[in-house]
Order: structure tokens, then C-alpha cells, then sequence
């Protein structure tokens, strides 16, 4: 990963007894047992922080380790393999997990993994109930089953979550955490998670036939404070990513992606001039719309309205 995931202030185990972790990561992460080598002496560390509803946990055996579970019951394991690598065995078959590649393991999935020397991973616990309220937010369809991921990823094509997860790390450890954010980040996450990756989760279309373009921006417009993703749109749209580009393209003259950041811009910039929003900071007003990075957005909405959003708010104040 090109972004570094937990520091030193999150570390809980460090050169210690891989029992002492396993034990810790079982109060902790979710219930496992752990298989080690009788041979050596393995020297095992641990970094640990929450998250609002999520767990953030970067781990290290620092030897060979199998590890099993039955299930882990109500909880969505997200694994990020950071170092060496982890034979997975599930129902697809055997797969060796290298750097830069992700396992979401679902609440009913029995867990068969195998920890090279130098395995090292972030593992993100996500409670099945903060899935559901996710895709219930989204207006997306919820089976009846419960919500499945595929199991294997590669984290390059999920556009955005390496640095997510980076910013995400870095707020968990923030000296000055705010609930709200960190509530905003661990909801940004559910739903990434939801519109990149493979699952059982449907989308209701908008309409019966084929909607034109006031349909999708209506579709914009209410949900302007949520990361609308473009498949999930052109899915709504019931066309292809290409033809979302061209309506798009015709209709408003730019991009899908370009409307919808010009649109939440705009509904910023009437909040930052509602001398009604009372003691509110441009940073939470920002981050309620999905604008993580503050500087670029700042750039943002100057390019478009001329002015930085703190000249909006002090000529409105």
C-alpha cells in the first residue's frame, strides 16, 4: 500500500507471545484459535484502535500460524494483506493473498487461513447490523439472506479505498477525534464497500423504463450528502457506464463525476451562506458531503465559485 496504515500510538503488542495476541484479538476482533509451529520462538505485534462502529486492527504472528474459525457470526471481516502473504481456504477453492489484495470474509464464512513468517495484515471489523443501515441509507435492496460479499479483491480497482483507508487510520489516531467524523468516515466506508465490491446487494431502479436525465439528477439531488457511485447510477440508469456518459455529456454538457461534485459544491455553498447554520465548521460541512481531502476541496470550490469557502462564510456571518 502506498499509504501508511497505523502507527506506533495504536500499537498494543510488540515482540510478544502470538497467545497473548490471538487472546486479545478474540475480546477484541472476533473469535478465532490459532495452530503455531512447536518449533521457534515467534515474535507476534499488534495495532489496535475503534472507529465508531468499526475496528481497526493491524496484526502480525511473526511466524507460521494457521488460523480457523466456524463463522464469525455477526460481523464482516475486511482483510488487507500488507506484507508476506496467507493461503485462504474457502468454498471457491485455495487462493495464496499477496500485497494489495483483499478478503472480506462474511459473517457465516468458516475461516481457513495460513500466515507466511512474515504476514502482516489490516483487518477493519465491520458489524453486520452498520452493512445494513448502509444499504438501507443508499435505498439499496437488502436480501432476505442477509448481505454476502464475494470473497477475493484487488485493492487497486476499488478507485479511492487505498487512500480511504489511509485517512480513515489517521483519524482513528487523531489526538482531537470528533464522534460526528468519525461516524461520517465509518459510514463512508460501509458504502464504499457496498457500490465497489461484488455482492448479493440489488439496486431498485428509479422507474419502470429506461429514466431520462431529470430522473437521475432528481436521484442526485437526494442523495447530494452521500457517495453516489457511478455504476450504481448508470444501474439505476438501467444503460451502460458509456451511455451514463453520454446522457450526461448531453444533457449537462460534463461528466457524470463532474456533475455530481459541482452539485454538492453548490449545496455547500447555500449552507456556508444560510446565516441560519449557526456555530458549524467548514470542515463538517464539507465532510457531510464526502469531501475527505479539505485542501483539494478547498481548490474546488474556488475554482468554481471564485472565492474560498471561508470568504463565503465570512461575507455571510
Amino acid at each position: 500500500m502506498d499509504c501508511p496504515l497505523q502507527s506506533d500510538k495504536s500499537q498494543v503488542f510488540a515482540h510478544a507471545d502470538p497467545h497473548a495476541v490471538s487472546e486479545y484479538v478474540n475480546r477484541h476482533v472476533g473469535s478465532h484459535c490459532i495452530l503455531m509451529p512447536n518449533h521457534g520462538k515467534p515474535s507476534a505485534s499488534l495495532s489496535h484502535r475503534p472507529l465508531a462502529n468499526l475496528d481497526l486492527c493491524r496484526i502480525s504472528y511473526g511466524g507460521s500460524v494457521r488460523v480457523t474459525s466456524s463463522a464469525l457470526g455477526t460481523l464482516y471481516h475486511l482483510q488487507i494483506l500488507l506484507k508476506g502473504h496467507c493461503l485462504w481456504r474457502g468454498g471457491e477453492g485455495e487462493h495464496h493473498f499477496i500485497p494489495g489484495e483483499l478478503l472480506l470474509i462474511n459473517p457465516d464464512d468458516p475461516v481457513d487461513l495460513t500466515y507466511s513468517d512474515d504476514c502482516e495484515k489490516l483487518i477493519v471489523k465491520i458489524p453486520a447490523s452498520f452493512l445494513d443501515k448502509a444499504c438501507s441509507d443508499n435505498q439499496w435492496r437488502r436480501p432476505s439472506e442477509g448481505i454476502r460479499f464475494s470473497p477475493r479483491h484487488n485493492l487497486g480497482e476499488l478507485d479511492g479505498f487505498s487512500s480511504l483507508l489511509g485517512l480513515v487510520c489517521d483519524e482513528a489516531e487523531s489526538e482531537h477525534a470528533l464522534p460526528l467524523i468519525q461516524e461520517k468516515y465509518a459510514s463512508i466506508i460501509a458504502g464504499k464497500l457496498l457500490a465497489l465490491l461484488k455482492s448479493n446487494v440489488s439496486y431498485d431502479p428509479l422507474s419502470d423504463g429506461n429514466p431520462s436525465f431529470e430522473h437521475l439528477s432528481q436521484f442526485i439531488e437526494e442523495n447530494i450528502k452521500k457517495d453516489i457511485n457511478l455504476e450504481h447510477l448508470a444501474q439505476l440508469g438501467q444503460m451502460s457506464l458509456r451511455s451514463l456518459y453520454a446522457l450526461f455529456e448531453k444533457s449537462a454538457g460534463t461528466t457524470p463525476r463532474q456533475y455530481i461534485r459541482q452539485r454538492k459544491l453548490e449545496s455547500i455553498r447555500n449552507s456556508l451562506s444560510d446565516p441560519r447554520m449557526g456555530a458549524r465548521s467548514i470542515t463538517e460541512i464539507s465532510l457531510d458531503y464526502g469531501f475527505l481531502h479539505l485542501g483539494r476541496f478547498a481548490e474546488n470550490y474556488k475554482k468554481a465559485f471564485g472565492e474560498l469557502p471561508s470568504e463565503t462564510l465570512r461575507r455571510h456571518s
